[in-house]
C-alpha cells in the first residue's frame, strides 16, 4: 500500500517538496496539506492540473489546527514539516503532536529538492525574516547587471490565490502584478526589482519557472523568502545574518541550515547593534561555517521628506512579515522617526479594524507599529481604514512597496527605502564575480 503523507506548509515550499518528493510516484499517497502562518490559505485544493495524474481530484489544504485529527482521520504514515521561520522548540512541538497522533515527523534536507539549473545561480537567504535579504538581492542584481550579464529573478513562492493560474509567474511591469492579482506581500517583494529594471518569476512549479527563466538569464538570482533555504542548487549562495537578533542563526528553522550551507555571510544592520551582539554572531558563524566569507553592511535609508515628520504624531507602517512572524519590535520606519525627530509615534491598537485587529490578535507583542498586511482585498481595505482612521499626521511608509499605489491614504506620506552598503573588506563586489568567474 502507499505511504500515506501529509505535508505541513504554509502556502509556498509545501507545494515546491510536493513536486519534488512525491509527485507522480504511487509508492506516495499526499492525503492533504496543512496552511499557518499566512491568513485565508487554508480551505483550498491544490488542484488537479498541477497536482498530476495520481490527484485526479487535487488535494485538500486544511488548518494546521486540525493536524492531530486529520492525522488519525486520513490514517497519516509520514508528516512532513515544510515551511520556515520558526524556532527549533516550535518544531519540537510540531513534533510531539504528530507522533502522538500516531505518525512519523521529518524535515527532509533541502539538499534532496534542490533543482540543478543550466545556468549560474546566485541565491540569496537569511537567517531570519527581515535581517535585510531584499536590499542584498537588489544590490547583487546590480554588481551581475553592471559586468554585462543578463539578470532573471527568481522569488520564493507566495502563491496564495489561484494556484492553477499562478502556477509560473512572471513579473515585468506593475502592470503585471495587478493582473496577477498580487497581495501587498508579494509587491513588497517584487516591486522594488521591476522598478530597478529586473524581470521576477514566482509561482508554484519550480521546475517549469527555472526553464523559462533561465531562457532569458545569463544568471539567475534567487531571492529567497522568510529564512527559507533555496530550490536552486547555488553556484554561490549568500545568507544574511542579524545581530539585532543574536542567536537566531543558530535557533530558528531552517535558517541555521542556511548558515552552515552559506559561502559568503552578510552581517547586515551594525550600525545599529551593539559590539557584543554583532560578536555573538561572528562567533556562530565561526563555529557552523568557518570556511564562509563574511561581509559587514548596513542598511542605508533615504526620507522622501524629513519635513513631514519632525515634531509630529506618525504613524509608522512597516514591512508586513517582519512584524508577524518574523518578530521583529522596530523597522526602519521607527528609525526614521526618532531620527527626525516625531514628536510622537501613534500606537496604531486603538484605530484597528476587521482582519487588521485579529493580526494583532494573533500577533500582541507587534506593538506601536503597523504591519501592512494585505493577503485578500477585505484585508487591504481594513489596512487603509486603520491608517485614516489613525490620528496620525504624518504616515511613514517603510515597506518596499508604495502604499500610495495600492490604498489611498488621506494623510501626508513619507517614503523611507532603504539599500545596503558594505563596511570595510571582504566586499560583495570585490568577491561575488570572482566566485562566478566573471572576474
Amino acid at each position: 500500500m502507499a505511504e500515506r503523507i501529509l505535508i505541513m506548509g504554509a502556502g509556498g515550499k509545501d507545494f515546491h517538496m510536493f513536486n519534488m518528493l512525491f509527485k507522480d510516484k504511487p509508492q506516495f499517497n499526499v492525503v492533504a496539506f496543512t496552511a499557518a502562518q499566512i491568513p485565508g490559505i487554508d480551505k483550498r485544493i491544490f488542484p488537479a492540473q498541477i497536482a498530476g495524474r495520481l490527484y485526479p481530484n487535487g488535494i485538500p489544504i486544511f488548518p494546521e489546527s486540525e493536524l492531530s485529527a486529520i492525522i488519525k482521520r486520513e490514517k497519516v504514515d509520514s508528516v512532513i514539516f515544510a515551511y520556515s521561520d520558526v524556532p527549533y522548540e516550535y518544531l519540537k512541538k510540531r513534533e510531539e503532536i504528530v507522533r502522538e497522533a500516531g505518525a512519523k515527523f521529518s524535515t527532509p534536507s533541502p539538499l534532496e529538492t534542490m533543482i540543478e539549473a543550466k545556468k549560474p545561480v546566485v541565491a540569496v537567504c537569511a537567517v531570519r525574516t527581515g535581517a535585510g535579504k531584499s536590499p542584498v538581492s537588489r544590490y547583487v542584481v546590480k554588481i551581475l547587471r553592471e559586468r554585462g550579464k543578463r539578470v532573471v529573478v527568481v522569488r520564493h513562492p507566495m502563491p496564495y490565490g489561484d494556484l492553477a493560474r499562478q502556477e509560473v509567474q512572471r513579473f515585468e511591469t506593475v502592470e503585471d502584478m495587478k493582473h496577477h492579482k498580487c497581495t501587498i506581500e508579494e509587491m513588497e517583494e517584487y516591486e522594488p526589482h521591476i522598478r530597478s529594471g529586473a524581470v521576477v518569476f514566482a509561482g508554484v512549479d519550480y521546475a517549469k519557472i527555472l526553464a523559462e527563466a533561465q531562457e532569458e538569464a545569463d544568471i539567475i538570482v534567487w531571492d529567497g523568502g522568510n529564512n527559507d533555504t533555496p530550490f536552486f542548487k547555488p553556484t554561490v549562495h549568500i545568507v544574511i545574518a542579524d545581530p539585532l537578533r543574536p542567536g537566531h542563526e543558530v535557533s530558528f528553522y531552517p535558517g541555521f541550515e542556511n548558515l552552515r550551507l552559506a559561502d559568503i555571510i552578510v552581517i547586515t544592520k551594525i550600525d545599529q547593534a551593539k559590539p557584543q551582539d554583532i560578536a555573538t554572531v561572528e562567533r556562530n558563524i565561526g563555529k557552523h561555517n568557518p570556511g564562509a566569507a563574511v561581509i559587514r553592511a548596513r542598511l542605508k535609508y533615504s526620507v522622501s521628506d524629513p519635513s513631514l515628520i519632525e515634531g509630529r504624531r506618525v504613524l509608522a507602517v512597516e514591512d508586513g512579515p517582519t512584524l508577524t512572524h518574523g518578530g521583529m519590535k522596530f523597522g526602519v520606519g521607527v528609525v526614521a522617526a526618532k531620527k527626525y525627530g516625531a514628536k510622537e509615534l501613534v500606537d496604531p491598537r486603538p484605530f484597528l479594524v476587521g482582519t487588521i485587529k485579529e493580526t494583532f490578535q494573533k500577533y500582541p507583542e507587534i506593538g506601536t507599529l503597523l504591519p501592512a498586511v494585505g493577503y485578500s482585498p477585505q484585508q487591504i481595505a481594513d489596512l487603509e481604514k486603520t491608517i485614516n482612521s489613525s490620528n496620525a499626521e504624518t504616515v511613514i511608509i517603510a515597506t518596499p512597496a508604495d502604499l500610495t499605489r495600492i490604498i489611498k491614504i488621506e494623510k501626508p506620506t513619507v517614503r523611507v527605502e532603504y539599500e545596503v552598503e558594505e563596511v570595510g573588506k571582504p566586499t560583495l563586489r570585490d568577491i561575488l564575480p570572482v566566485r562566478l568567474g566573471i572576474v
